[in-house]
């Protein structure tokens, strides 16, 4: 110690022996540590240096693994818990969105919207209405295509998940991130029905959890076919069908326990959006999304390569665009009047109707070959048809050529001028008055007041019968009967008949200027038909409930008679003489007695005929919704035609029986009088008493002249008259006859010509001749 002191020098420590690190790196060899080895302690050899070197390069090494295993590590530690705390935010997230749902033990199904089943006479189905525009169907009632297609393109693991699928979410998320946009739904069947069932369509947090919890519930509340069957009658299939029913038989006019394997592509196809690829919007779209549905059935099994290439073959090109068929005029009619039957309709009913399938298609088919046919070069664009039993009971109703076209019932809404075919109501009046068939009117040119009728072709015929005027449809002889009935009369007994519509108390009422349904006026002729019953025209039978309970029932079976026997007989023999030698020829059914009457306004603006055998009567019309002129069209000329057409359809492998009353005018052999036969029920003929012989002259006075019509029509003037051999009255004689009009040359009213080649005066047109001037 007294050495150290002595030097001035620092010494500092030094470790012999031993060669720098470049690290600098402080160690210590076993020799250094205060505990070391017994061989150490006792002095020893030390490891040799290599060793030493080998141990200190292998530490680093050994710090550098650690690192890297702890970093790893790390990053599992700390997604173990973001994952814990994520699952404790999302059930926070479900706690609080779920206290928000109403309490699960008030859950329950929303009733399915009410239909409305709408069926022909022979139970099938003519339309459904209501807000699902279809009936539900059970599994085992509907195509087995059609579930197997959903499954197979929407939720492949139906049948095996818990309402949630965890698989199909993740293969929709690793989708649509790989194509950088939504291209996949992780939505379930049972998720889908819960939106659709309690939830509004918009897109948030709170409505996905809620979804969710709904579809755990219907899992657990539910059966996987009841879950499924109520998905496929409820879910949107686009253009206002909700439901496989309704769907089916909006886009292929047939039921949905009928499709085949390539429409039930095309219904599962829909529900990826319903509107863009609807069939009736863009075919090729709905076919191209059906094959890919076809490639799903056939990866899950369903189906085979060989039914895979049927089915490509199946696929309906396109459809209309809107509901198609007569029979939805048919619907649209029923759904009108049954809240006046049953009030608010609340539970799914069945509507049974008078109608029979196979006549509505063929009066529908009638009325478009005969439009296809000569409607183009005619300009006539539509037309209608109903067709009537003799109660009244409504076969066959076709509203318009195409329903899908036009939705407008112009059978049953539209009022039109029947022109002519009103004429059978002014002939009966005056029957009812006492005059015969064979009774004699001059068919001349005549003037009443301002009005100046003439003939559909401007001929005159002299004197005729009523039974020639009315098959020729001569426009002089019917306005002199409209005043000789009276306009009122003539109303009155139209209204008895069946016409409902206001009608103007006017003299042109004779040539059908009051509008009129097309319905009104066939149900009218009915009750020549029957026999002079009154047939209301109805298209509903019964009404009932799902469960068979009776609504409603009509009570059209004890119909009031509104025509005696002796003049229905007789107005069926004279409108008989239409079709055999009149107007009507066009519309002669072979080996059928058939009656009827043809129609036209002014410049054919409307063509009508309406005609009845002893089983129906069928009314048909012809024209342009805009009132367009046709093309010379008459009533005995399209519609005529349109009437056979079905009619002969109509009575195809029927026994032919003959018209009431046989449909001919004979003499009582007792008193020589014109009668009509009897009925073919052997009822005894009745003879009708002939008027005394009257003139034309008075006949029109005693309308003009006095009583409740005093106000209404000025007073004629007294002429003098002639008389003349015949049955009836008979029209007075010409002024260039040598009359006196007792008017110092002013033509009367009511004057009537002679012969068409002696007159000299003629017929002055006014403003009125823009009336309709029936054929």
């Amino acid at each position: 110690m007294a050495g150290r002191g002595k030097s001035g020098d620092r010494i500092e420590p030094s470790f012999s022996g031993r060669p720098a690190r470049e690290d600098d790196e402080f160690s210590l060899d076993a020799d250094d540590r205060v505990i070391g080895s017994r061989s150490a302690r006792r002095g020893g050899s030390k490891p040799p240096p290599q060793r030493a070197a080998r141990q200190r390069r292998r530490e680093p090494r050994e710090r550098e693994g650690g690192g890297l295993f702890g970093f790893l590590r790390g990053v599992v530690y700390w997604c173990v818990v973001l994952f814990i705390w994520a699952g404790i935010g999302v059930a926070g997230l479900v706690l609080y969105y779920g206290s928000r749902m109403p309490s699960a033990s008030t859950w329950a199904i929303p009733e399915r919207p009410p239909n409305v089943k709408i069926t022909a006479v022979d139970g099938s189905v003519i339309a459904n209405r209501g807000a699902t525009g279809g009936e539900a169907l059970s599994l085992e009632n509907m195509s087995p295509y059609i579930p197997e297609a959903v499954i197979a393109i929407e939720d492949r693991r139906f049948y095996s998940h818990f309402g949630v699928d965890p698989l199909g979410l993740g293969r929709a998320i690793v989708t649509n991130f790989t194509a950088g946009h939504m291209v996949q739904g992780g939505s379930t069947l049972t998720q889908q029905l819960a939106k659709n069932l309690f939830l509004s369509p918009e897109r948030t947090l709170e409505r996905k959890v809620q979804e969710v919890l709904l579809a755990l519930w219907l899992e657990q509340k539910y059966t996987k076919d009841q879950i499924l069957a109520m998905y496929l009658n409820r879910v949107f299939f686009g253009s206002n069908a909700y439901g496989v029913e309704a769907a089916s038989r909006r886009y292929f006019n047939k039921s949905a326990r009928d499709v085949n394997l390539g429409e039930a592509a095309v219904l599962a196809g829909l529900l990826k959006a319903p509107s863009r690829l609807s069939p009736a919007r863009d075919a090729e779209a709905a076919n191209a999304r059906a094959q890919l549905v076809l490639a799903a059935m056939r990866e899950q099994g369903f189906i085979t390569d060989s039914e895979v290439k049927t089915a490509m073959s199946q696929t309906p090109a396109s459809a209309k665009s809107y509901w198609s068929g007569a029979g939805h005029y048919v619907a649209d009619m029923v759904m009108d009047e049954l809240p006046g039957l049953i009030g608010d309709v609340k539970e799914d009913i069945i509507v049974d109707t008078t109608i029979d399938k196979s006549l509505e298609k063929k009066a529908e088919q009638s009325l478009v070959d005969v439009l296809e046919k000569e409607g183009g070069k005619l300009d006539a664009s539509q037309a209608a048809l109903v067709s009537i039993d003799g109660t009244g009971a409504i076969r066959a109703l076709v509203g318009g050529r195409d329903y899908a076209t036009s939705q407008f019932n112009r059978a049953v809404k539209a009022k039109r001028q029947p022109g002519s075919s009103f004429k059978p109501f002014v002939y009966t009046a005056a029957l009812e008055k006492g005059l015969t068939p064979f009774s004699v009117f001059n068919d001349a040119p005549i003037r009443i007041g301002d009005w100046t009728p003439e003939n559909y072709e401007k001929k005159y015929n002299g004197e005729v019968t009523l039974a020639t005027a009315l098959a020729k449809s001569l426009n002089t002889v019917a306005a002199q009967l409209v005043m000789y009935d009276g306009p009122d009369q003539v109303i009155k007994l139209a209204h008895r008949l069946g016409i409902e519509s206001e009608l103007q108390p006017n003299a042109s009422i004779a040539l059908g200027t009051s509008e009129v349904s097309l319905m009104e006026l066939t149900a009218s002729y009915a009750a020549f038909m029957n026999g002079g019953y009154k047939a209301t025209p109805h298209v509903i039978r019964r009404v009932t409930t799902a469960e068979g309970k009776v609504l409603y029932e009509n009570t059209y079976d004890s119909p009031p008679r509104v025509l005696s026997e002796q003049i229905a007989a007789q107005m069926d023999a004279m409108m008989m003489g239409v079709i055999e030698n009149g107007t009507g020829k066009s519309a002669k059914i072979p080996g059928w007695q058939a009656a009827g009457k043809t129609g036209t306004t002014q410049n054919s603006r409307d063509a009508l005929f309406v005609g009845f055998t002893s089983n129906l009567t069928t009314g048909v019309w012809f024209g342009n919704d805009d009132g367009k002129p046709m093309k010379k069209v008459t009533g005995g000329g399209l519609p005529a035609k349109a009437w056979k057409e079905f009619m002969v359809a109509a009575h195809k492998g029927l026994s032919p029986a003959p018209l009431f009353g046989n449909g001919q005018l004979i003499d009582d052999p007792n008193s020589g009088q014109p009668m009509a036969q009897a009925a073919p029920d052997g009822g005894q003929p009745v003879t009708a008493e002939v008027p005394p012989q009257t003139t034309i002259g008075g006949i029109i006075s005693g309308v003009f002249g006095g009583g409740e019509n005093a106000e209404r029509y000025p007073q004629a003037p007294v002429r003098q008259q002639r008389a003349s051999p015949g049955n009836g009255p008979v029209p007075p004689a010409d002024l260039a006859d040598g009359g006196s009009s007792g008017y110092d040359g002013i033509v009367p009213p009511g004057d009537v010509g002679g012969s068409q080649t002696t007159s000299s005066v003629q017929p002055r047109r006014t403003t009125l001749l823009d009336l309709i001037m029936g054929q």
